[in-house]
């Protein structure tokens, strides 16, 4: 029990020191186009890699998990809402689904 609480103070510590070093280093705005820019794409990155292979191994088949994605990049590259990408998306991983088991 007392390992276990070194390691989540240390977790906590890591944790707080990550997220309060940003503030307290760089106390003015940021002039540099580069860094700004790297700066606002990282949160998109961080979603994407951990979304995509999340989505590629949600099913027990990747070719239904490729439908499924293909069919909601395609629908949110139209402006579709949300709930109807998520939907489709789903509807396309249940076919897919269906066919790959009626085909075995």
């Amino acid at each position: 029990m007392i390992d276990f609480l070194k390691y989540l103070a240390v977790m906590a510590g890591v944790t707080y020191l990550i997220r309060v070093l940003p503030f307290v280093l760089i106390r003015h705005k940021i002039q540099n186009k580069f860094v700004s820019a790297f700066l606002d794409y990282i949160p998109y990155a961080v979603l994407a890699s951990m979304t995509v292979p999340a989505i590629l191994y949600s099913t027990s088949s990747v070719i239904t998990a490729v439908a499924g994605f293909v069919v909601a990049i395609v629908l949110a590259y139209r402006e579709k809402s949300l709930i109807v990408v998520a939907l489709c998306a789903s509807a396309a991983v249940l076919v897919g689904q269906i066919c790959v088991s009626a085909l075995t």
